[in-house]
C-alpha cells in the first residue's frame, strides 16, 4: 500500500515533504507511510484527501495500468517541427492585469474625490 502511495504521490509530481505538509505532519511520517504494507483506513483517507484522489485510487492502483495508458495515449513525433506550448503569452497576462488595476485605483480615487467634494459641499451649505 505505501508504494502505491509513492508512486502516485510521484505521479503527481509531489515531494514526500509537500504531501507531509498537506497531511499536517512531518517528512518522516510520510516516509514511514510509504513503506508501509498496511496502512489503517482512517490514515489512508487522510493520504487519499492530501493527494487528491479517492482511497479507491490508492487500493487499485496499478503500475502497469498507468504505464499502458500513458503507452497508449502518450506519443512522440520528433520528426514534426511543430512544438505544442502555451497558447497565451504570460507576460500579457500579466501586462493585462496591472492595467485593469491601474484603472481599479483609478476609479476608486475618483470616487474618494467626489466623496470629498460632496462632504464640502455639504459643510458650506451649513
Amino acid at each position: 500500500m505505501g508504494r502505491k502511495i509513492s508512486r502516485i504521490r510521484e505521479l503527481k509530481d509531489m515531494k514526500q515533504e509537500a504531501l507531509a505538509q498537506a497531511m499536517g505532519t512531518n517528512q518522516q511520517t510520510v516516509s514511514i507511510l510509504e513503506n508501509s504494507e498496511e496502512i489503517d483506513d482512517e490514515k489512508l483517507k487522510e493520504v487519499a484527501k492530501a493527494l487528491g484522489v479517492s482511497v479507491e485510487a490508492i487500493k487499485n492502483f496499478s503500475e502497469e495500468a498507468v504505464l499502458n495508458i500513458i503507452g497508449n495515449t502518450y506519443h512522440v513525433d520528433n520528426s514534426s517541427a511543430v512544438h505544442y506550448g502555451c497558447t497565451f503569452n504570460p507576460l500579457d497576462k500579466l501586462i493585462q492585469s496591472h492595467e485593469q488595476q491601474i484603472k481599479l485605483y483609478e476609479r476608486l480615487v475618483q470616487a474618494e474625490k467626489d466623496k470629498v467634494e460632496y462632504l464640502e459641499k455639504l459643510l458650506k451649505a451649513k
